[in-house]
Formats: structure tokens, sequence, C-alpha cells
């Protein structure tokens, strides 16, 4: 007897779930009994729709599958490598950048064979600096400066500073295994030297067995650096994995432009700033192409780099000339003395705010460039404009930290001159006009005005050029 629901006549027949076991072959698909239409008028369903009820016992018979439908073009990050009409867009674009890159790369390769001191003796300086040797403490006293031989007599006067006198062994040099007995004045300034400590001595080149042919310099501190460095490049290693071991060899390729070109060039005499775009130029394009490798991405972050460094450039030396900033603070001063000659020392001020500014504005350039890919990555369909307003909002966020970086590091860096000026006792306008105050300064604003011009400049490049990549390159 055919049943009825409630909610037929609106909703049209409902299907029933019965208890009765099925008389179908296991392994059949089950498939519900429907009831028959209810009495009365209805609106028939067309008959695609309606499934015919399987009998029992057989099998229902397969469906006709339906013709397959052409897919249609990717629209998000797949696998797929359909070609859109995006694609000759970005061969233009890439050809622009190559256009505007490989001049600037060609200008760099020239500027740094220009400036290498070719030919010439490596710079030296006129006071005698000594041999290093490798020593170790085996006793220390604490006692009146006696030079040797001397013996005090009564009680010292009550204004004598005492002296620490050291016995070291020689581990290398001239006078490997030998004693020597060292005094050195106990001063505020003077590092503080016990049994036991591994020391390096200055040895002047005089008699071996003469005391006063060495001096202790300074504490050996190879082997706390080297673990440091190890444990430093594990971690970026184990985090970053094969990026992370490019990154260490760009790191590495960079200190080895400062060590072979930057510093030999300026100690040759030649122009402080352009030794140090040339070696910036240099270590932009190692570093980025090689941590990150060969692609529109890092081309836009290159450039975004490279225009904020110019910027930098020019404020700093805009307002150091108008500052009157001399650049002869005491490190300065006493390189000049080294030296025996004379050197660019405002120059030299603007090419430390150039390399100082360059770690931070790769993080930045590279940052925005990363984020604006992905926003296109994700959803393909924003335009450039969209693109750069989601991209500034992520920059702002980026530039409050990084700016604070910058500024931590040079206060970090200046916190000995800062604590020496304070204790001078005149107003905060003296002290923020002293020269060694007023250089940290401007190497922080104008850093922080590069970093800060970084964003828009790099979002927008990057804006422009990722809204016409293929989705397949993206």
């Amino acid at each position: 007897m055919n049943r009825r629901d409630i909610s037929d006549d609106d909703t049209g027949p409902i299907r029933r779930v019965t208890d009765t076991p099925s008389d179908r072959p296991p392994g059949t698909s089950r498939s519900p009994r429907r009831t028959p239409p209810p009495e009365g008028p209805r609106r028939p369903r067309p008959p695609a729709q309606r499934p015919r009820p399987a009998e029992p016992g057989k099998r229902r018979a397969a469906e006709p599958k339906p013709e397959p439908k052409p897919e249609p073009k990717p629209v998000g990050h797949g696998h797929s490598h359909g070609h859109g009409p995006a694609a000759p867009a970005s061969r233009r674009v890439r050809q622009l950048l190559m256009w505007l890159l490989i001049p600037l790369a060609v200008a760099t390769v020239a500027g740094m064979i220009l400036l290498y001191p070719w030919g010439k003796d490596p710079a030296k300086s006129v006071f005698p600096q000594g041999t290093p040797v490798s020593a170790t403490v085996t006793a220390t006293i604490t006692g009146p400066c006696l030079a040797e031989g001397q013996v005090q007599v009564g009680e010292p006067p009550p204004d004598a500073k005492p002296c620490l006198t050291s016995e070291v062994t020689m581990t290398d040099g001239p006078g490997a295994g030998k004693p020597l007995k060292l005094t050195l004045p106990i001063e505020p300034s003077t590092p503080r030297f016990a049994a036991g400590d591994k020391v390096v001595l200055s040895y002047n080149g005089g008699d071996v067995a003469n005391p006063a042919s060495f001096q202790i310099v300074d504490f050996q501190r190879g082997t706390p650096l080297l673990l440091l460095a190890g444990l430093f490049a594990l971690a970026v290693i184990v985090l970053g994995r094969w990026q992370g071991l490019a990154a260490l060899i760009a790191l590495g390729l960079s200190f080895l432009v400062l060590a072979l070109f930057v510093l030999p060039s300026i100690l040759a005499g030649e122009s402080p700033l352009l030794v140090a775009i040339a070696g910036a130029g240099a270590i932009m394009f190692v570093a980025l192409y090689l941590t990150h490798g060969l692609s529109a991405r890092t081309s836009v972050a290159v450039l975004g780099t490279l225009v904020s460094l110019i910027l930098i450039g020019v404020l700093s030396a805009i307002f150091s000339a108008a500052a009157s900033l001399t650049g002869l603070d005491d490190s300065t001063s006493q390189l000049i003395g080294s030296l025996g000659h004379g050197i660019d020392a405002r120059g030299l001020l603007l090419a430390g705010v150039v390399i100082g500014a360059l770690g931070v504005l790769d993080d930045v350039t590279v940052t925005q460039t990363s984020a604006v890919w992905e926003l296109r990555r994700a959803n393909p369909s924003l335009g450039w404009r969209e693109l750069y307003g989601a991209g500034l909002r992520i920059g702002r966020d980026h530039v409050g930290s990084a700016v604070n970086t910058l500024v931590m590091a040079y206060a970090g860096a200046a916190l000995p001159v800062l604590l020496y000026t304070s204790l001078s006792g005149v107003g905060l306008g003296s002290i923020l006009g002293a020269e060694d105050i007023a250089q940290e300064i401007v190497r922080t604003l104008a850093g922080s005005v590069g970093i800060v011009a970084a964003v828009p400049v790099t979002t927008v490049l990057a804006a422009l050029i990722a809204s016409r990549e293929p989705q397949e390159s993206l």
C-alpha cells in the first residue's frame, strides 16, 4: 500500500529507508527505494532526473558517461603549464629588466677593475705593530711596578699604581717554549689576566730572551669565535637547507669582496665612497642572485635595493656637508696617523653609511617582492593596483621593525660614545651636535629614509611585473 508524506505536496516525494533486508547479492550497490508518486496532479520531473528503480537481484545498468568538457585555463597555481596571453608581456618585462640590470652589472665590474690597486704594495702602518705570538699565562702576581732586578724598599707611595706581573710561556714564534715575565700597570682600561689564560704577545723583533721585546696585547679568541660561527652555520643550514647553504656561500663571498677589494682600495688612497658603491653593488648582485636565484622576482629586489642605496648616498652626502661633518673621529684619526698620508675622512663616513644600510635593504626588498608574488599566486585576478595596495600594507608593518633594527644597531655600536658624551655635563643640543654623535644621527636617519623609500619603490616595481607574469611562472 502506498504511503504518503505530509509534506509531499510541498516538497515532492521523500525517499524512505526501510528496515526490510535487501535481497540484492552482496557487493552490489544499494539504491534506496522510492515511493510511488502521490495522487493528484503534480509537475512531473524531467526523464533525465528520474532514476529508474533497479529490479531486485539485478544490478543497475551503467549510465553512459557524459562527454568530457574541455578544461578551463588554470586560474590558480597548479601543475598545469598552459600559456596565457600574459606570456609575451612577461618576455618584454624580462627584456626590460635585462636592459636595466646588465649595464649596472657591467658598471660594477668596471668600477672594481678601475678602483683596485693593481701592482701597488699593500698599505702598511708607519708605526711598528709587532708580530703576534701566542702564549699561555702560568702565574700572576700583583705588586709595585718594578723593572727586572729592582727591589721595593719600604712602603710604596700612596698614589703609586700597582702592576700585574705575569709569567707566560710562548707556544709559537721564535721563542716557543720559553718562559717570560711581563709587567703591566693595573688601570681601569687594561684587561685582567689570570693563570691559564691564552694570550697574544706583540714581538718587536728584538732579543727573544729580553722581556722588553714582548708585550701582552690581548686574549686569544679563535676557538670561541669558531664555535659560534659553526653554531650559526648549523642553524642556518638546518632551517634554510639548500637555500641556507646558498646564503652562507653568499655571505662568505661578501666578506671576500670587503677583504680583497674594499679595504685594499681605500687603504691605497681611492675614493672611499666610490669604492663602497662598487663593493656594495657586487655584494648585492652576488648575495641576492645566489641566494634567491635568477628570476624576475630577484631582479626587482636588486632594482629596489639599488634605488634605495642611491637615495641613501645622496642624502648622506648632502646632510653630512650641511652639518659640516668631517668624519675625523678617534678611530679615523688613528687610521690616518697609521697610514702616514691623508684620506677622505668624510668619504669614509659615507662609505660606512652605504655598506651598513645594504644588509637591511636586502631584507626589506626581498620581503616585499616575495609578498607581492605570493599575493598574485594566491589570487591571479588581482591587478597591479590591488597588488600594490596589499603589498604596501604588508610593508608598513615591516618598515617599522626594519627602521628600529637599524637605529638600535647604530645606537649599540655608538653606546660608549653616547656614555662618554653624556658625562660632559653640557646640554642635550651640544651632545647631539658633537662630531661622533652627529655622525651616528646622519647614518641612522639617512639609512632609515632609504629603508622607508625602499618599500613603495620595490612594491610598485614588483606589482607592475608580477601582474604581467604568466601563472605558470609564478
